[in-house]
């Protein structure tokens, strides 16, 4: 019987520069956009105790209520919190950031911003904080794959007084682990863990994918638990240079390895462990929605959100009043 050929998926909507440029020429329209982003059913006043209409104050980036004055300013407790950068550049790092497929490096926002070196970096950090996008989502289910991998330099490239540190039993030694569990077809997640015990990796299986899926993996020890928690356990022996047998394989998430890691190489030429889970969200963040219309850097513009204990000007979960 032929194999059926997947339906194809239309294409990612192409978001230009051009496009960028007509839709936020200045800063104003930017300050507009994240309005209506933020309050898509109007600003709720906190005095009045209602949604107001609300009007642009020419002084300041922020909106006055018609019918008391109260101010509100869309950039409080978000990214741009207090930030002597221009919004339109803001927008335009965003856009940088989401335009490539392994990322950007600060050191280029420096270059096509202006901006100095320690702002861009800011700017890059702030943006990747915000793409953590796992907590609370749906468990992956069906058949999913898991798989662990060690990020790090190689030893022999360090200097010595950290070859010397470093360069002791396993080549894993010194490098951090990073545990991955990835849906066929469908979303990764990607965390830093402490080790590759199954105490470590069980947990993290658990937690993230439901049971009754089928969780394919490599010969490691750490999985041979999976079936007593509820799930169907297929493996492929890597060691004995076995990587597929028949529907048996890891090799959707060791190609998310491989994009992370090239990309890390090539881009960002060093990660140190403190931050390495940002940039774990931001590679994950990307690979979740490689298959979206919507443009990726409307999906990074949307990820935009206020400070949930700052956020007494949003709409509660009690009905509002409209509008007089």
């Amino acid at each position: 019987m032929a194999k059926q050929k997947k339906p194809k998926k239309p294409p990612m909507e192409k978001f230009t520069i051009a496009r960028f440029d007509a839709m936020f020429p200045n800063d104003d329209t930017c300050l507009e956009w994240l309005k209506n982003h933020l309050y898509p059913d109007g600003i709720h006043c906190k005095k009045c105790c209602k949604v107001t209409k609300h009007h642009r104050v020419a002084s300041r980036p922020s909106y006055s209520c018609d019918q008391c004055g109260n101010h509100v300013h869309p950039t409080a407790d978000t990214i741009y919190h207090k930030s002597p950068t221009p919004l339109r550049l803001w927008f335009y790092a965003v856009y940088l950031m989401a335009s490539t497929r392994c990322g950007i490096s600060a050191k280029q926002i420096q270059r096509e911003t202006g901006v100095t070196y320690k702002t861009a970096w800011r700017m890059f950090k702030q943006i990747r904080s915000m793409l953590a996008d796992d907590d609370g989502g749906d468990p992956l289910s069906g058949k999913v794959e898991a798989d662990e991998t060690f990020v790090g330099g190689k030893a022999k490239n360090m200097h010595q007084k950290k070859r010397e540190e470093k360069i002791q039993g396993r080549g894993t030694v010194g490098k951090t682990v990073v545990a991955g569990v990835v849906e066929r077809e469908g979303r990764v997640i990607a965390k830093k863990v402490e080790d590759t015990r199954a105490a470590t990796l069980l947990p993290f299986v658990k937690e993230r994918v439901l049971p009754a899926s089928t969780v394919y993996t490599d010969e490691a020890a750490a999985y041979e638990g999976l079936p007593g928690h509820g799930y169907l356990h297929h493996r492929v022996h890597h060691a004995s240079k076995v990587y597929v047998i028949g529907d048996a394989h890891t090799n959707t998430i060791e190609g998310f390895w491989s994009l992370v890691k090239n990309g890390l190489r090539g881009v960002y030429h060093a990660v140190s462990d403190k931050y390495l889970q940002t940039y774990l969200d931001e590679f994950s963040f990307r690979y979740n929605r490689r298959n979206d219309v919507r443009p990726m850097f409307l999906s990074f513009l949307a990820q935009v959100q206020k400070a949930p204990a700052e956020s007494s000007d949003l709409p509660s979960s009690e009905p509002l009043q409209t509008p007089a």
